[in-house]
């Protein structure tokens, strides 16, 4: 569903929500479509929570050595993570010392990480994602998510791809199963 700031306040609060900034890494974040629009909404995202209180946790793409990667890993990204530069997996953002950073090896950050017990433990049931990419792991992460009982809000001005096609399919989809809404709206709901 489309949510507005009015829409939102009835939902979230800065006690029960976080947000997540998920896979901003420099070979991502080179060869997404709206580059400077995003890095500008992401931006904002990131200050205003901060501002606000709000729990923030980022996600890194972190491959396993290439004996123990997956299969599917290595069939959808068609090359090894070694032809890599190490700096373009750093975070464009980056973490304040008491922020988390999960070093994830799926597309769901409730895979692998302890982010649901963190959560359970805080008493958060609001999620905002924002990242690369949004028909990746955004939406499996949204996905997980709402069905592990969590409200997923997805801050449509601050996901992207390198796929622009794939992203605004990805958006459509989401926004007949759970929040869609744009950063400013979420950042006026907290208000």
């Amino acid at each position: 569903m489309r949510a507005n700031a009015d829409e939102l306040r009835k939902l979230i609060n800065r006690e029960n929500t976080a947000v997540v900034i998920w896979d901003v890494q420099h070979m991502l974040v080179n060869s997404i479509f709206n580059k400077e629009q995003f890095l500008k909404s992401t931006d904002y995202l990131i200050e205003q929570s901060r501002s606000k209180g709000l729990p923030l946790f980022f996600t890194r793409i972190t491959p396993l050595p290439d004996r123990f990667e997956s299969l599917a890993r290595k069939v959808a990204f068609k090359r090894s993570w070694g032809d890599i530069k190490p700096e373009a997996f750093e975070l464009y953002f980056k973490p304040k010392q008491d922020e988390t950073v999960f070093y994830k090896h799926t597309a769901s950050i409730f895979i692998g990480t302890p982010f649901e017990l963190m959560l359970n433990n805080a008493g958060i049931k609001n999620i905002a994602f924002a990242g690369i990419a949004t028909e990746i792991g955004i939406e499996s992460s949204a996905r997980d998510a709402l069905n592990r009982g969590f409200l997923p809000i997805v801050l449509e001005d601050c996901v992207s791809s390198a796929d622009k096609e794939a992203h605004e399919r990805s958006i459509k989809n989401m926004s007949n199963l759970l929040v869609v809404t744009s950063s400013s709206e979420f950042i006026n709901a907290l208000s």
